[in-house]
């Protein structure tokens, strides 16, 4: 069939990093099963099976010529895709071919892998998501000072500044990365377990010799970067481990999802605008369009990875006794597809967050529109503090603020005129209204509040990761 009748997944195609894809290839998977196949017949070689050199020197040979089309036709002869493997294997490696697989069965080279590549995976998000960290601080920093609305219920509320909302995307993420960083260090290998977790078969190879048996799954484990195994296992790894790690991606699409709609907003508020390129087209038909269209697909993304942690969790649910077959289509689906729109998510940060634009006049525009009514409390304790009676204050404060916003509203003036309104009343004569209209002295901490986030929380990745930082995206479309 050609490519273009055949279904393209587009995370690979359109979304994802070369590298991750990679990870998940065809070509990466089998290579690890032949690799664990080497690992564990030179482990049994050296623990006194008789394995020759011969033979391991020829497994070592072969670990990357696949010869995929011959797994093909076993597969479709055997109907196992394990043993179509192990019988191109042997193939090329004819001397070794007695020896392929022994002891083991098929969950030893398919979760192994699989441990193998969530962990490998696990380190790629890792190292993308500190890179967003240090864009996001970055960005946090610069505009530590300049004054914004703050929303609450998407309403005006008390001013911010734009670095300070930045830190909260940001501690966000230092969540996740905490997450993923547990992840990889909690992962353990499942190791050499048999059929039904039992280590019969290898405890039946090696005569009765648990030592030998207990110390073969550690050699393996060490080949493969692990320090520590299942103690228990039935023939798979438990699904847990599973619903864990794409809890911690779901957690990740969730702080992903939340920045995107902020970008979302405040582009429709014409506050910031994600980058926008010189020949970008916004819209077929609306020339003039500049869409947030980077943060929407990172939305679109998101709402993917949130749905995946659901059927990882119920694979755990079902799954039955020491195993059931039920899990494998469903784990081939959701695995690498939660990684690879995860890794697509953080690319689109990359790109999107060091080419944020700030347009600090809309912005200024806004807050003069709302600092009135920020300002009114400051204002009241200025007449009584001139002689006017609290009460008699706010009765004014209250008549002028609905005249004006009635006025605005209906179209009357060009802008909240609630400050000329109350300098024209006596309440108000002895009151340097003008003033109490700097937006400087209505974001509390906010600067502060950045500075020390950065050298409390930010500043320590920096210093754990020093070669992570500064990192760039360019997105495939």
């Amino acid at each position: 069939m050609s490519d273009n009748l055949a279904f393209d997944n587009v995370l690979v195609t359109r979304y994802a990093s070369k590298a991750m894809s990679g990870l998940w290839s065809a070509q990466t998977r089998y290579g690890l099963w032949r690799r664990l196949w080497l690992s564990l017949a030179r482990a049994e070689k050296d623990l006194g099976l008789p394995i020759t050199d011969d033979q391991i020197a020829e497994l070592a040979g072969h670990l990357d010529d696949i010869d995929f089309a011959a797994v093909a036709a076993y597969e479709k002869k055997l109907r196992h895709d394990v043993m179509a493997h192990v019988h191109a294997y042997g193939d090329v490696a004819p001397k070794a071919r007695p020896i392929i697989h022994l002891g083991a069965t098929s969950c030893y080279v398919t979760d192994n892998g699989d441990l193998v590549q969530l962990r490998d995976a696990l380190k790629l998000v890792r190292d993308t998501l500190i890179g967003v960290i240090d864009a996001m601080a970055r960005f946090a920093d610069r505009w530590k000072n300049q004054p914004c609305l703050g929303y609450t219920h998407y309403q005006p509320a008390q001013l911010v500044t734009v670095g300070k909302r930045a830190t909260l995307w940001c501690q966000d993420l230092l969540m996740d990365l905490q997450e993923v960083e547990r992840r990889i260090a909690d992962l353990k290998f499942l190791g050499v377990k048999g059929t039904t977790g039992t280590q019969a078969s290898f405890l039946a190879l090696f005569e009765g010799d648990e030592t030998k048996v207990v110390d073969l799954e550690k050699r393996v484990a060490g080949d493969f970067g692990f320090d520590a195994v299942l103690p228990v296992s039935g023939q798979t790894y438990t699904r847990k481990i599973d619903s864990q790690i794409l809890g911690t991606l779901g957690q990740l699409a969730e702080t992903a999802h939340k920045f995107g709609s902020d970008m979302r907003l405040l582009s429709h508020d014409r506050e910031l605008d994600e980058p926008f390129e010189s020949g970008q087209i916004g819209s077929s038909a609306m020339a003039y369009k500049k869409n947030p269209m980077r943060s929407e697909r990172l939305c679109s993304l998101a709402r993917f990875v949130l749905s995946l942690p659901q059927a990882a969790a119920a694979t755990a649910a079902t799954q039955w006794l020491e195993r059931t077959l039920d899990d494998s289509a469903v784990r081939r689906l959701i695995l690498p597809q939660a990684f690879l729109a995860t890794d697509a998510m953080l690319r689109i940060y990359l790109n999107v967050v060091p080419g944020i634009v700030v347009n600090t006049a809309i912005i200024d525009r806004n807050v003069r529109r709302e600092l009135p009514f920020m300002a009114t409390e400051n204002l009241m304790m200025a007449a009584v503090k001139a002689g006017a009676d609290r009460q008699d204050v706010h009765e004014v404060i209250r008549e002028k603020s609905i005249e004006a916003v009635t006025a605005y509203k209906a179209g009357e003036t060009g802008e909240i005129d609630l400050m000329d309104k109350l300098r024209a009343t006596p309440t108000f004569a002895g009151v340097d209204l003008d003033a109490a209209l700097n937006p400087a002295e209505y974001v509390g901490r906010s600067a502060r509040q950045v500075d020390d986030f950065i050298a409390r929380e930010v500043e320590p990745v920096r210093k754990r990761y020093p070669q992570l930082l500064s990192q760039s995206a360019e997105l495939h479309v």
